[in-house]
């Protein structure tokens, strides 16, 4: 009997230590592993910290590309002043530079003031140039337009120059390539083209460096003519002599001059 007393009394004491395991705080059952603070994972190997226009709030961000400027048309009035024109990507730049270039429009010449005076800047007005039965003239139509929306492409291996000519002297043709002069001629007669000199682009920025007899070549969908370049001359800019239509298969290339903005290059080439 006392036997039995004491196995119960065994038991119960192994029942009470049981219920006193399971009755210790939760906390002291939980427990932490600390991840390695903030791994650099894929660390650069260079940092190049760049200065920007707002005092520097946008660090290490290189937006030199973003902020690039293509000039304005050919024939503006800022087409001669550095940090003009239109931005070359123009939703990427940062809105506290994006007053900092002046867009300018499809303005494409000059022509003389009736009586004295600064002239004006209209666009191009096709009966102007009206050909006659003495002059050759073809007109920019539809089917004269390669895939890339291009005209032609002009060559001058002097310079090492092979560029795309594009309809329209204003900032959105200029920006792919040279310009061709809307309502004259693309291929008989006088064919007159623009170009930059500066900026994103500089297809024309050695033209005046040309001398008499350096090939020009040009090449359409009606095919390609070769040139001799004629002369180079530093014009006003309210010579427009340079676009009217001639009988000779010509052509005539402008360019701005740099810090001369009453002056324009202009090339000479006649057919050989």
């Amino acid at each position: 009997m006392r036997m039995k007393k004491l196995k119960t009394l065994v038991s119960t004491m192994l029942c009470l230590c049981a219920v006193c395991a399971l009755a210790l705080p939760a906390h002291a059952l939980e427990y932490n592993i600390s991840a390695p603070g903030d791994p650099e994972y894929g660390k650069p190997t260079s940092f190049e910290p760049v200065v920007t226009a707002d005092g520097g709030a946008m660090k290490n961000e290189d937006i030199s590309k973003n902020a690039a400027l293509a000039p304005p048309g050919f024939g503006t009035p800022t087409s001669y002043l550095l940090n003009t024109g239109e931005y070359l990507t123009p939703n990427l730049v940062p809105s506290q530079m994006a007053g900092a270039g002046q867009v300018n429009g499809s303005v494409t010449m000059v022509t003389p003031p009736a009586s004295g005076g600064t002239g004006s800047y209209p666009t191009t007005d096709t009966s102007t140039t009206t050909p006659s039965t003495t002059v050759g003239f073809t007109e920019v139509t539809s089917a004269l337009y390669y895939s890339d929306g291009s005209l032609g492409t002009l060559k001058i291996p002097a310079i090492g120059l092979t560029v795309k000519v594009f309809e329209g002297t204003g900032s959105a043709p200029l920006l792919k390539g040279a310009g061709h002069f809307e309502g004259t001629s693309i291929w008989d007669g006088n064919v007159p083209i623009a170009g930059h000199n500066r900026g994103v682009r500089n297809d024309f920025g050695r033209i005046h460096t040309l001398k008499a007899g350096d090939i020009i070549t040009f090449t359409t969908r009606l095919g390609t003519r070769t040139y001799a370049v004629t002369g180079v001359a530093k014009v006003s800019v309210y010579d427009v002599s340079g676009l009217e239509p001639t009988a000779a298969n010509m052509v005539t290339l402008y360019t701005c001059v740099n810090d001369q903005p009453a002056y324009r290059w202009c090339v000479s080439a006649r057919e050989v």
